[in-house]
């Protein structure tokens, strides 16, 4: 790693909260700050042709001015800037984020009810990295993140206890004490099919499995508590959706962690429903954590 944030702007008021988010971030971590825009001349025509002068004077602008307004509010961060044209703006990210700690991006918001847009860049950069992606929220046209780095919430972990979880708890025990802030571990879990009628049957067979997940679950994170001895850790194996439980306890949290497996299909990489669903709809930063 670099010691290095890159987050990617695109003019909108999602690029400019993901600017302020990976800013704070950057301070946090005392790292360099890389801020990166991308033109795709294809699609702005069925041709791929260089963009008019006006329009790349304006990406220029673009980051030359949030470098400056960045600057005044966060006056000890290196900034740099990088602009590329003429290749698609998932590739300039990922590559651009291949030795990064982090890669934050925009997405904005449609409404409590709706959720959130990610947008085709973000959806189409996550699978392409295997950098910790960060999505920071923007609703209503505002052009900061819902919650700052600082933030005194909670980081809120999702796990599947089938999964191997190194890297999530890695990211997530870091970036909790970091902020000297609770680490709050989820895992949802409903009862296999073949014991649909088993908890009518015998009321015991559920309490049963739950004491088994928390035991696991405990076993986990224990060798990350005794890491991190100052982190209180709060865990929870709750029975619902994974995503739903998730999501109930990403209220007010300062960052939402999610895992994505890193997978190499001839269809392409892909990102699943669990954390699919969180991007979407947690009103908190999200960091999307590529583990085996």
């Amino acid at each position: 790693m670099s010691n290095r944030i890159t987050v990617g702007l695109d003019g909108s008021g999602a690029g400019s909260a993901a600017a302020d988010w990976a800013a704070n971030e950057a301070e946090l971590r005392s790292a360099t700050l890389e801020l990166v825009h991308a033109e795709d001349w294809a699609q702005y025509g069925p041709f791929a042709a260089p963009l008019p002068e006006p329009r790349r004077q304006w990406a220029e602008d673009l980051l030359s001015l949030t470098r400056d307004r960045l600057l005044r509010e966060h006056g000890t961060l290196d900034i740099t800037t990088h602009g590329t044209r003429g290749l698609a703006a998932s590739k300039v990210l990922a590559s651009s984020a291949a030795d990064a700690d982090l890669l934050v991006l925009g997405s904005r918001g449609l409404g409590a009810v709706a959720g959130f847009i990610v947008g085709s860049t973000g959806s189409a950069t996550i699978p392409e990295t295997d950098t910790p992606v960060v999505l920071v929220r923007s609703a209503d046209g505002q052009t900061h993140p819902h919650r700052p780095a600082d933030d005194a919430g909670p980081v809120v972990l999702g796990v599947d206890l089938r999964s191997n979880c190194d890297r999530l708890l890695a990211f997530a025990c870091e970036e909790a004490d970091r902020r000297s802030c609770p680490l709050v571990v989820v895992h949802g879990w409903s009862l296999p099919p073949v014991f649909s009628y088993a908890p009518a049957l015998d009321p015991g067979v559920e309490k049963e499995m739950a004491d088994g997940l928390e035991t696991t679950l405990r076993e986990l994170l224990s060798p990350w508590e005794q890491k991190y001895p100052q982190l209180a850790v709060d865990a929870r194996v709750v029975i619902g959706q994974p995503a739903i439980q998730i999501l109930d306890a990403a209220s007010g949290a300062a960052l939402v962690v999610v895992g994505r497996r890193i997978r190499r299909p001839a269809l392409g990489a892909r990102i699943g429903p669990i954390t699919h669903a969180v991007m979407h709809h947690a009103t908190s930063p999200v960091a999307v954590v590529a583990h085996d």
